[in-house]
C-alpha cells in the first residue's frame, strides 16, 4: 500500500507533493515551538496570535483540501453530470459565504468569538470526517445522505469559525497598537499555507490513492486545528469571551448550539434542492438592496446617499467578478483534468496556484498602490474594479487562445493554466482588498455592518452564479473534442462580456468617483481603514462580519 500511495505521475507531481509536505510540517513544528515557549511574546507578538495562526492554517487546510476534490467527487464518485455537479458546487460555496453572517451575529450578541470558533471547529471536524464515508458511489447509495450531511456541517462550521477567528486576532491588541497590521499579515500567511499545501497534498491523495485518503487527511487537519485551539486557550488571555455571560445561563448557550444544529438540518435540505438557494439569494438579495436604498434615500444626507449608491454599484460589479473567478473550483478544475497537458500532475493540485500567487503578489500590489498614491496617480476604487473585471475576462480569453492555437484535438499546454490563474489573481488583488476598504469608507458608522453584510451577500450571489455558468459548460454524451469546444465557447463568451463590462466600468468610473465625495469624507470618531486591509484578498473573502478598524488619531 505504501508503494502504491507514493506512485507519482511525474517528477513535477512528486516535487510539488513533497515540497508541500515539508512546508506544512515545518509550519507545524515551528508553531509548536513558538506556542510552547515560556515567554509571553515571541518576535514581538503575543503567543495567542500564533495559536490562531495554527488553528486557521489547519481549518483552511481542511476546507481547501476538500474544495480541490469536490467537483471531481461529485462527477466521478456520485455520478452527477457536469451541470448538476456545478450547480451543487455553486450552491455549496454560496451557503459557505452566507453562513458567516449568522455565525458572526450569534458570536457578537451571545457566544463570544472563542466559543463560536470552538463550536464551528467541532462541526467542521465531523463534517470533514463524514466526507471520507464514500460507500459504493452513485446517487442510489444510502451513503449519499452522509455526504449531504458532511457538506451541511462544513457550511455551518465555516460560518461559526470563519466569521470570528479573524476578529480574535484584533482582540489580542489594543486599538492603538501599531502591531495590529503586521499581526494580520502573519495570520493571513496561515490562510495561504493551509490553502496551498492542502490543494497539493489532499488533491494528490484523493485523485491518486482514494477519496477517503484525501478527505480523511482534511479531517485530520481540522482535528489538529481543534486540538491546538482547545489546549491553547490560556494563550488567548481571556479574549473572545461572551460580552454578557449572564445571557448564556439557564440553558441558553445550549439553545444556541441547538440553533446551530438546526442550521445544519436546513443546509442539509438546501444543498439537495439547489434551486431553493437561488430563490433565497434572489428574494433576500432584492429585499436587502431595497432596504439599503430606502435608508439611503430617506435618512441620509445627500453626500452620504451618493456614497451608498457608489457602494451599491461596486457591489453589483463584484458579483460579475466572483461569478467568473469562482470557476476555478468547478469548470476550470474539470477542464484542467480533461483537456490540459498537466505533465502528469493531478488536476486538483493546480488549485494551489492562486494561493501561491497571492503570497508572492499581495505585497507587490500593496507597495504599488502606496507608491502611486504618493505620486497622486493611484487609480480610483471604481477604476480598480474595472481593471479587475477586465483581467478576469482576459484570463479566460488567454486560455481560449492558447487552446485554439494548438488545436482543440490537442491537449492545452499547461502554461495557459498558470496564465489564467495569474490574471485572475491580479484581478482579485484589484478588487477584494479594495472592495473591503471601500465598503467601510463609504458607509456611515451606523450602516457599516449592513453595507459589509451586503458585500458578502453579493459574494454568495456571485458564487451561485458561478455554478450556473459552470453548468453551461457541461457536455455529457458528446466526444471529448466537442466537450472541449463547448467549454471554450462558454469561456470565450464570458471572457468578452467581462472585458466589455470592465471597460464600461472604467469609462464611468469618474462619475462613480464623484458619487464617493472623497473631498468631503471625514472621520466620525476614528479612521475607518480596515485592519489588515493591505493583506486582505489572501482568499476571496475573509469573513462574514465587519472587520475591525484602525484608529489613527
Amino acid at each position: 500500500m505504501n508503494e502504491f500511495i507514493f506512485t507519482f505521475g511525474s517528477a513535477y507531481e512528486m516535487w510539488a507533493f513533497w515540497i508541500a509536505v515539508v512546508a506544512l510540517a515545518a509550519f507545524l513544528l515551528g508553531g509548536l515551538f513558538i506556542v510552547t515557549r515560556p515567554q509571553a511574546e515571541v518576535i514581538g507578538h503575543p503567543k495567542g496570535l500564533f495559536l490562531l495562526f495554527m488553528a486557521e492554517m489547519w481549518e483552511r487546510f481542511s476546507y481547501y483540501g476538500m474544495r480541490a476534490l469536490l467537483i471531481f467527487y461529485l462527477v466521478q464518485h456520485w455520478l452527477f453530470t457536469d451541470s448538476e455537479a456545478s450547480i451543487i458546487y455553486g450552491a455549496y460555496t454560496a451557503l459557505v459565504y452566507i453562513a458567516p453572517v449568522v455565525g458572526g451575529f450569534l458570536a457578537d450578541r451571545y457566544l463570544g468569538q472563542r466559543k463560536a470558533v470552538l463550536f464551528g471547529a467541532v462541526l467542521l471536524t465531523f463534517g470533514h470526517f463524514f466526507m471520507a464515508f464514500e460507500g459504493d458511489g452513485g446517487q442510489g447509495s444510502a451513503f449519499i445522505n452522509v455526504f449531504w450531511l458532511a457538506l451541511a456541517l462544513i457550511i455551518v462550521g465555516s460560518g461559526f469559525l470563519k466569521a470570528n477567528i479573524s476578529v480574535m486576532v484584533g482582540q489580542l491588541y489594543s486599538r492603538t497598537d501599531i502591531r495590529r497590521d503586521p499581526a494580520y499579515t502573519i495570520f493571513y500567511m496561515g490562510i495561504n499555507v493551509g490553502a496551498a499545501t492542502a490543494s497539493i497534498i489532499c488533491g494528490y491523495l484523493g485523485q491518486t490513492v482514494g477519496w477517503e485518503y484525501g478527505f480523511g487527511l482534511a479531517g485530520i487537519g481540522m482535528l489538529i486545528g481543534l486540538i491546538f485551539f482547545v489546549l491553547g486557550k490560556p494563550l488567548l488571555l481571556g479574549k473572545g469571551e461572551p460580552k454578557d455571560p449572564e445571557a448564556l445561563k439557564g440553558g441558553k448557550e445550549w439553545g444556541i448550539y441547538g440553533l446551530g444544529l438546526g442550521m445544519v438540518a436546513l443546509c442539509w435540505f438546501a444543498i439537495q434542492y439547489q434551486e431553493l438557494v437561488g430563490w433565497v439569494l434572489g428574494i433576500f438579495g432584492l429585499g436587502l438592496v431595497a432596504y439599503v436604498l430606502y435608508i439611503a434615500t430617506v435618512r441620509l444626507s445627500s453626500d452620504e446617499r451618493d456614497r451608498i449608491f457608489a457602494a451599491m454599484f461596486l457591489i453589483f460589479v463584484s458579483i460579475v467578478f466572483w461569478a467568473l473567478f469562482e470557476q476555478a473550483g468547478s469548470s476550470l478544475n474539470l477542464f484542467t483534468d480533461r483537456h490540459v497537458d498537466t505533465q502528469g500532475v493531478s488536476a486538483s493540485m493546480f488549485q494551489s496556484i492562486n494561493a501561491i500567487y497571492i503570497v508572492l503578489l499581495a505585497p507587490v500590489f500593496a507597495m504599488l498602490w502606496q507608491g502611486l498614491a504618493r505620486k497622486g496617480a493611484e487609480p480610483s476604487t471604481p477604476m480598480k474594479f474595472g481593471l479587475a473585471v477586465i483581467q478576469v475576462g482576459l484570463g479566460f480569453l488567454v486560455l481560449v487562445w492558447g487552446s485554439q492555437s494548438v488545436g482543440v484535438n490537442v491537449p492545452t499546454p499547461v502554461i495557459f493554466i498558470f496564465l489564467i490563474y495569474l490574471l485572475h489573481t491580479t484581478g482579485e488583488l484589484c478588487l477584494s482588498p479594495v472592495g473591503l476598504s471601500a465598503m467601510n469608507r463609504l458607509s456611515p458608522g451606523h450602516m457599516a455592518s449592513l453595507i459589509m453584510g451586503t458585500w458578502f451577500f453579493a459574494s454568495a450571489t456571485g458564487n451561485f452564479a458561478a455554478g450556473l455558468i459552470a453548468a453551461a459548460t457541461g457536455a455529457e454524451g458528446v466526444s471529448e473534442e466537442a466537450g472541449k469546444e463547448l467549454v471554450l465557447s462558454v469561456y470565450s463568451t464570458v471572457g468578452w462580456y467581462a472585458v466589455g463590462i470592465g471597460v464600461v466600468v472604467m469609462v464611468i468610473s469618474p462619475l462613480v468617483k464623484k458619487l464617493m465625495h472623497l473631498d468631503t469624507l471625514v472621520d466620525e470618531t476614528v479612521d475607518d481603514d480596515l485592519m489588515g486591509q493591505a493583506q486582505a484578498g489572501i482568499e476571496p473573502q475573509e469573513a462574514g462580519i465587519r472587520p475591525d478598524v484602525r484608529p489613527q488619531g
